[in-house]
């Protein structure tokens, strides 16, 4: 499967995007550890999102999907039963993490396999920690990879200071905590997504937020309350429409219902450093995620240094950003985000190579890239590397480029966005007009986002 994309025409439209992933996962782990019946709307039918739906039935939660983005979970007061095999985590890092901290603490034994791509990813940074708390947890495979082996123990509360910001990580350590005696801490140098501590919130799950520190506690032998959940549409997958519009003069984009959580919206800051007129207005929402609607309007963009602390709140963002400094007039840098080495793919080198491709000038660094920008893009065969978001990023490079645009082996896109294509096609069309919904109204200037 790929994608063949030429110049897009003038974006004027307005759109919705699908559930949020990272939101998905936890709303139905932590739903599933309810003591009742809880009803989630607006979830993420991906293959990653339903490994982690497969993975909870298989240790004896019921779980009904009787529409695309609704789930009906049955949780049960914690009560997980043994599997009766692996539990198969796909390409899913995100699944594979969770829940070695929510099988760490049960009373029977699991192992959790995974995808080729999955397997080549390193799981100390959650095994660690975990052996901390007392946890028995081996990786199988070379270099600290899958398989994951672990036997449940009955674990004991730890302070654990990460090295690395990790929504991952801290998740993982934040459900083995609720399973483990006494109080569990994480500490991470920057602030990660937040979506764990606001759903275990939401769900009256006590947690404390450290007020010397920074960190933050939950306390063992807790059971969520079951509660309904709408699940927000993904702002990471907005990030591509956004870029598009954004980097396009004239360009004008709504997206409405998407999560407008803080720790996600780094990316707009970013696009209005860049010259990008963004503007965003929350809803009245009555649980713990805001969502709201964005307005962008294109503008020839300029180059950005992003760095430092927002590193961690754009970990997802970072290839269409940049896609967005080629695009723009001057160099873009981006620094301090090693962390792109052991994502899906190497995603530095990944960048690096499919921009050179298209004719950008291009210097790899350890952790991140500098990009010269204003050369005009010209149509080339890339790769995804098996990459949800490096096949994602570079067919948006493939609406600014001359001639076509060819992204190779893009099945991975269904891991995160399964109506990419659809999406994709209708901008890229000369009929656009009659395929999508043309902008019919604008937000009012109540609130505009600050870097």
């Amino acid at each position: 499967m790929e994608f063949r994309v030429k110049r897009a025409p003038r974006i004027e439209a307005e759109i919705t995007v699908p559930g949020d992933k990272s939101i998905s996962h936890r709303a139905v782990i932590i739903s599933s550890l309810s003591n009742g019946v809880c009803v989630l709307r607006g979830f993420l039918a991906s293959d990653d999102c339903l490994r982690t739906v497969q993975a909870l039935r298989a240790l004896g939660i019921k779980i009904e999907h009787p529409e695309p983005d609704m789930l009906i979970v049955h949780g049960k007061k914690r009560l997980l039963t043994a599997p009766a095999g692996e539990i198969d985590c796909g390409n899913s890092a995100t699944t594979m993490r969770l829940l070695a901290g929510l099988l760490a603490g049960q009373s029977f034994d699991s192992r959790l396999v995974g995808g080729a791509t999955l397997s080549a990813r390193p799981m100390d940074r959650v095994i660690l920690p975990l052996r901390k708390m007392g946890a028995n947890i081996v990786a199988e495979g070379p270099g600290e990879t899958a398989p994951v082996k672990i036997h449940g123990v009955k674990l004991r509360g730890a302070r654990h200071e990460l090295s690395v910001a990790s929504a991952q990580v801290k998740s993982a350590l934040l459900l083995a905590g609720l399973f483990a005696k006494g109080k569990t801490t994480v500490k991470e140098p920057s602030q990660s997504r937040n979506h764990t501590e606001l759903m275990l919130d939401y769900y009256l799950v006590r947690t404390v937020r450290e007020e010397n520190d920074g960190g933050i506690s939950i306390f063992g032998d807790q059971v969520p309350e079951s509660r309904d959940f709408l699940i927000p549409g993904d702002i990471s997958s907005a990030a591509f429409w956004l870029v598009a519009a954004g980097a396009q003069p004239g360009g004008h984009l709504l997206v409405r219902h998407t999560g407008l959580n803080d720790t996600r919206t780094a990316l707009l800051g970013v696009l209005i450093r860049m010259g990008a007129q963004v503007r965003e207005a929350i809803e009245e929402v009555d649980q713990v995620e805001p969502r709201g609607t964005v307005e962008i309007t294109g503008v020839p963009l300029k180059g950005t240094v992003i760095q430092g602390r927002e590193i961690p709140q754009l970990i997802d963002e970072l290839p269409i950003l940049a896609v967005a400094g080629a695009l723009a007039s001057g160099p873009t840098i981006i620094r301090h985000a090693q962390e792109l080495r052991v994502k899906e793919s190497d995603r530095i080198a990944a960048i690096a190579h499919n921009l050179r491709a298209m004719g950008v000038q291009v210097v790899e660094q350890s952790d991140g890239l500098e990009i010269q920008g204003g050369a005009t893009l010209r149509g080339a065969r890339v790769a995804s590397f098996g990459d949800h978001r490096i096949a994602m990023a570079f067919a948006i490079a493939g609406m600014f480029a001359e001639g076509e645009t060819i992204v190779q082996d893009v099945e991975c896109v269904r891991e995160s966005y399964p109506g990419f294509e659809k999406t994709l096609d209708e901008f890229v069309s000369s009929k656009r007009v009659r395929l999508t919904t043309p902008v019919i109204s604008s937000l009012t200037p109540t609130k505009t986002d600050e870097e």
